[in-house]
């Protein structure tokens, strides 16, 4: 009898397998909750990991040189840059066949602003090359390139080429390094070209001394609206909320007028006798503009976080570290500031990500010494158009993030970032 009860199969009221029921129903619930949060998972795939992607692939994709010259990569393969000479007629009759194509289809031009990248000068050379291209006669053919722009003749046009030949290449991430390969190796770029490391130090440096600037000045002002009764405290928050309700080009622009030598700031401090008017502060189009912006613009993003933790925190802890004998200062020290840890961490960690992305603000008021490499990046798309360039510096950007982001998580602890 036992053994029948042990080989009895459970149902359910239809007589199916209840084991297999249950399979069915846990199966539909899980599609159920897929259809949810698919719209939510296109979104964030196309406008999120999508943009990502390509920005990674367009910091090392180069196919141009090779779709555009063929047979001119293919020739280039066998000739040796260190051998201080420029190629022979195999390579130029390739040249001459590849440009010919190129022309008809227009693409001449693209590779030529491709390379003009790399090398100053290689824009026009295949502008100029280009429309006398059709006009040469049947071989020998170097002569004639020769005759049409001397550049032909000179082993760094065709070391470039060279170079940069391959579907993929470091070149982008080279320069936004200062570096570039040359025929001894990798080398650093002269300093006057230097510019790209001085930008990423800089950005760094200031988001972090506006991070810090946003913590002294949101912190006592969180602390504030925590003690506050609450009537109090949403009215005042009214005013923390104010800037995001006011265009960020007008709040940058606001501070253009406040910050400059004939304006207001400035004004009141020669009028209250602390400077004199000959030696008025310089605070506009320099660092200093743009730390005492961006704090004021990224404040609020300082203080939510705090007041958010800091209302959690029950004010019986400081009242019985006081009872036990603690002055006020140690038993905020001791007592209340450790439970606030995680409001700051949140808020550092906000104001810092959106600090170093930062680029109206620093273009707006700080001048060449208080530029971001976000503004770099900006210009390399919309006016430079080296996509490329500005793709390898967005994705050091982000690893420079992901970097400080681990150090962060070790040092301090994700699990301790609370939003409230």
């Amino acid at each position: 009898m036992s053994e029948t009860a042990t080989e009895q199969v459970l149902t359910t009221k239809d007589g199916r397998p209840l084991k297999a029921s249950l399979a069915k129903a846990l199966r539909r619930e899980k599609l159920r909750a897929l259809v949810l949060i698919a719209p939510l998972l296109i979104f964030v795939l196309l406008t999120f990991v999508a943009p990502i992607a390509d920005m990674l692939f367009r910091s090392v994709e180069n196919s141009i040189v090779e779709d555009t010259l063929p047979q001119t990569v293919n020739a280039l393969q066998d000739w040796d840059p260190s051998s201080g000479e420029v190629p022979g007629e195999p390579v130029f009759a390739a040249l001459a066949a590849d440009l010919k194509v190129a022309v008809d289809l227009k693409t001449h031009t693209r590779l030529g602003s491709r390379l003009n990248y790399e090398k100053t000068g290689i824009s026009s050379l295949f502008r100029k090359t280009g429309r006398r291209v059709k006009k040469m006669a049947e071989p020998p053919y170097k002569e004639q390139f020769l005759k049409a722009d001397k550049k032909w003749g000179q082993v760094d046009t065709w070391q470039t080429l060279k170079q940069f030949s391959p579907r993929y290449t470091d070149g982008y991430f080279l320069s936004s390094l200062d570096a570039e390969r040359t025929s001894e190796g990798l080398q650093m770029k002269p300093e006057d070209e230097q510019i790209y490391l001085l930008l990423f130090g800089r950005t760094l440096m200031l988001s972090i001394a506006i991070t810090v600037s946003c913590l002294l000045l949101g912190y006592p002002v969180a602390f504030l609206l925590a003690q506050l009764p609450l009537r109090t405290s949403n009215l005042l928050m009214i005013l923390v909320l104010l800037p995001f309700w006011t265009s960020l080009l007008v709040r940058t622009s606001a501070w253009k007028v406040l910050l400059q030598q004939q304006g207001v700031i400035n004004d009141f401090l020669v009028w209250i006798g602390l400077i004199s008017d000959a030696n008025r502060l310089v605070m506009i189009n320099n660092q200093t503009g743009t730390i005492i912006a961006m704090t004021h613009i990224l404040l609020p993003f300082m203080i939510l976080p705090l007041y958010s933790v800091m209302k959690t925190i029950s004010p019986s802890y400081v009242r019985a570290a006081k009872s036990l004998g603690a002055t006020d200062w140690t038993a905020f020290w001791r007592v209340y500031f450790p439970q606030s840890v995680p409001g700051i961490g949140a808020g550092a960690v906000l104001v810092f990500i959106l600090a170093i992305g930062y680029y109206i603000t620093p273009e707006l008021v700080g001048g060449t010494s208080g530029i971001f490499i976000s503004n770099r990046i900006a210009y390399h798309i919309s006016s430079s158009l080296n996509w490329g360039l500005a793709a390898a510096l967005g994705t050091l950007l982000l690893a420079a993030v992901m970097i400080l982001f681990v150090v962060y998580d070790k040092i301090v602890g994700i699990d301790n970032v609370k939003l409230g």
